[in-house]
This record gives structure tokens, C-alpha cells and sequence, in this order.
């Protein structure tokens, strides 16, 4: 019996690992470039997942202990509207850069509340949300009027 279960599992073990594997390669594939234009021309890229549908914005960063400083998700709304977030779920300190349809940010909401159930308003409606790591904008100079670069602010 012994030899039996080893055999399955030196078959099976191989296999998992290969599918972990593609997971971490989808993964990858998944993060898309974007870039922020200060108004003073400087420009700082990030690589982005986009969650585009009800689905992956409801999940959004909840649940994750950690992010890449160079790594962020941008929340595709579709259409444009005043929009209002929240961090029930969200270990992660924020930044969330609030996103006009012309690629321009509105406003920003630095170093929002881990875990809280308090909601965030765009102030005005927008396309799209950008959140980073809490305290990348101020790092990096990011401010209200500078220019969010990615393929859905040129529909």
C-alpha cells in the first residue's frame, strides 16, 4: 500500500507543481504597463492589473498581505460616474488615484485605512481608480491634473 500512494503522489506532485507553475506565468501575462505623467513632464511606469468587471473590482486587492512598489490594480468602470471605494478586506494600506475619462487624476486619497468599512468618494465621476502602495504618490511627486497613461483613456 505504501509504494502505492508514493507513486501517485510522484505522479501528482509534478503535475501540482507545473500547475502552480502556470498560475504564477497567468499571473504575470496578466499585468498590464501604465504609466503616470507629472505635470512637471517626468513620468513613473508601474506594471497594473485591471479589473474590468463587476466581479474582479468587488475582489479588487482584498485579502493580500503584500504588492510589489512597483505594482498596482486599476479599477475599470466603463463608463464614467462618481464612484466611491472602500478597504472592508484590505490589509493593504492604499493610495487611490482617482481617474478622469482624458487619463488625468482628480484626486488622490493617500495612506487609506487597512480593513476599513468607511467609503471613499471620487469627488466627481471618473473613469477608473489607480491604487498603490500607501505613500507612492507622495514619494514620487504624483499629484491632482497629472496624466494616468494606459490603453483604456484612449477609447
Amino acid at each position: 500500500m505504501k509504494r502505492s500512494v508514493q507513486k501517485r503522489f510522484g505522479t501528482v506532485l509534478p503535475a501540482l507543481g507545473f500547475v502552480v507553475l502556470l498560475a504564477g506565468a497567468a499571473y504575470a501575462q496578466a499585468l498590464e504597463a501604465l504609466s503616470i505623467a507629472s505635470q512637471g513632464g517626468q513620468k513613473q511606469s508601474f506594471r497594473v492589473e485591471v479589473a474590468r468587471n463587476d466581479a474582479d473590482r468587488a475582489q479588487g486587492l482584498m485579502y493580500r498581505r503584500s504588492m510589489p512598489a512597483d505594482q498596482g490594480m486599476l479599477f475599470d468602470f466603463g463608463r464614467v460616474e462618481p464612484v466611491s471605494m472602500w478597504m472592508q478586506n484590505t490589509y493593504l494600506p492604499l493610495d487611490m488615484l482617482f481617474i478622469r475619462p482624458d487619463g488625468t487624476i482628480a484626486r488622490i486619497a493617500a495612506n487609506t485605512e487597512p480593513l476599513s468599512t468607511r467609503t471613499i468618494p471620487s469627488g466627481e465621476p471618473v473613469l477608473a481608480v489607480l491604487e498603490l502602495n500607501a505613500g507612492t504618490a507622495a514619494r514620487l511627486g504624483i499629484k491632482p491634473g497629472d496624466r494616468v497613461e494606459h490603453p483604456i483613456f484612449k477609447r
